[in-house]
């Protein structure tokens, strides 16, 4: 999958110090990729969007 249009943003949850991040990108249609932030140029995973909203849910609960 081509992700060179995705615009990453880092987790609210990624502290400060620049440690271990993950970064999101949703503003591609279909799809919601998601990678670590030390290695941008690694894979990334891809979700659907309807995945990735149940996921968020999932945790936001835990």
């Amino acid at each position: 999958m081509n992700l060179s249009d995705a615009t990453w943003r880092k987790s609210s949850r990624s502290g400060s110090s620049g440690g271990n991040c993950v970064e999101v990108a949703d503003n591609l249609t279909g799809v919601v990729a998601v990678r670590d932030s030390k290695d941008p140029a690694g894979p990334a995973l891809v979700f659907t969007p309807s995945a990735w909203t149940s996921f968020l849910d999932t945790t936001k609960r835990a």
